[in-house]
């Protein structure tokens, strides 16, 4: 009789739903409402860029047919890799309220100093790429020693750094204005020929949906054992599913081409890695306190200064290996690496991908979101034959539209008490 009674006695109230003059969402129908919610109050997550990607993709496919060829489409993911790795850094930078405008010098200083190493003074490969490497991340810690002991505006410091960083290039390339890298290097390869074989490719696509689910999993776990609400395991399991199978799709399409190349492979890690830092670290929930508030941040504990090095260093860091990639992309390094849109693309690519202009919000993914609509921008009015100045008109147009729609959705949330 007891464990019959025990059976059928109500189980315990979730805690964090004991109220009962707050509204639960449940169900499906649930999800969908509570999703409605969080869009009307200006919490829009990656919906605004997934849905101008599509638009992009729907026009240009429209307009040429060769856009969403499998042949188009590989090329697109190797040109978008090395201003996307670029935009990484930048995200970094914004997730802190500060920006970087030295990016674009940067990484053509970081192409520079590898041909000038490796082809000029025969220097090992990899220790070429490290040395340009270490420069950036010097280069970030004295932007970082600028701003917080003698309170310099990142604004005003990165520009000054790309004007003396643009010098140093022009120094090492000298006379002739550009370095040949070798063709047939394994570095020109990797920026221009690599691929992943075909098995390798499907088995590397599989891998998020199984990292969703095992990370859901586990938080539904810690979740009920506290008493606390949590999402059903066939809904996860659902999403896990469906987000392996399209990835599947398009790896799937992409090989009946060439297939995915190794670079736009490295650039996807280096997202992964990074999301996976500003989300499940202390370093990264302390990039996102100090973004929200500084002041707030520092009573907290935080160590604020260390926090802003961090950014600096790695913003730098990342844009010389942006540079290092282009270089290998063109087989080249030359007075052009790093000028023109290199800046605004990046800038532009974190912003378009969700990443705030005001700091404390923000996504690795953004990045490579954001590269890809400027890629695809690009990619598109160059198969309709349009000039450049169309595509920088319509770059700018885009990334202003991102600011007006980061800045509403800022106020709605403020409104609604979600900032």
């Amino acid at each position: 009789m007891s464990s019959n009674a025990n059976q059928n006695a109500p189980s315990a109230p979730l805690l964090d739903r004991s109220d009962v003059r707050v509204k639960h969402e449940t169900g499906v129908s649930g999800a969908v409402r509570a999703f409605a919610d969080r869009v009307r109050s200006g919490d829009l997550g990656s919906l605004p860029v997934v849905v101008g990607l599509i638009l992009i993709w729907t026009v240009f496919a429209s307009l040429n047919p060769i856009f969403l060829s499998a042949n188009n489409l590989v090329n697109l993911l190797f040109d978008a890799s090395t201003v996307g790795v670029i935009s990484l850094g930048i995200v970094c930078i914004l997730m802190v309220g500060e920006i970087d405008l030295s990016v674009g010098s940067i990484s053509g200083f970081a192409s520079a100093l590898v041909g000038m190493l490796w082809v000029n003074e025969g220097w090992p490969v990899a220790l070429a790429i490290l040395a340009a490497l270490v420069a950036g991340g010097v280069i970030g810690a004295l932007y970082a020693l600028l701003f917080n002991r003698l309170g310099m505006p990142s604004f005003v410091s990165t520009l000054a750094g790309l004007l003396a960083v643009l010098g140093m290039q022009l120094y090492l390339l000298g006379a002739t204005g550009s370095i040949n890298l070798p063709y047939g290097s394994a570095v020109v390869n990797f920026g221009q020929l690599l691929v992943m074989p075909d098995a390798v490719s499907y088995v590397l696509a599989a891998i998020p949906g199984i990292v969703l689910f095992v990370t859901g999993y586990r938080t539904v776990v810690r979740r009920r054992e506290a008493s606390l609400s949590s999402r059903s395991l066939g809904s996860l399991v659902l999403r896990a599913i469906l987000i392996t199978v399209v990835l599947e799709l398009i790896v799937f399409y992409l090989n009946q081409d060439r297939g995915i190349p190794w670079m736009f492979g490295l650039f996807v890690g280096l997202v992964v890695a990074m999301s996976y830092a500003l989300t499940r670290t202390k370093w990264g929930r302390s990039m996102t306190a100090v973004g929200g508030n500084r002041e707030a941040a520092r009573r907290a504990g935080i160590n604020v200064r260390l926090i802003y090095t961090s950014a600096f260093m790695l913003c730098s860091m990342l844009a010389a290996l942006g540079g290092v990639l282009s270089a290998a992309r063109l087989a080249s390094a030359s007075q052009q690496a790093g000028t023109g849109d290199v800046n605004l693309n990046a800038i532009a690519a974190a912003v378009i991908g969700g990443t705030s202009l005001f700091g404390g919000r923000g996504s690795a993914y953004s990045a490579l979101l954001g590269i890809i609509v400027i890629q695809s921008i690009a990619n598109g009015l160059t198969l309709l034959d349009l000039s450049s100045s169309l595509r920088y008109m319509i770059t700018g147009a885009v990334l202003a539209i991102a600011v007006i729609v980061d800045s509403l959705a800022r106020r709605s949330r403020v409104s609604h008490g979600r900032a």
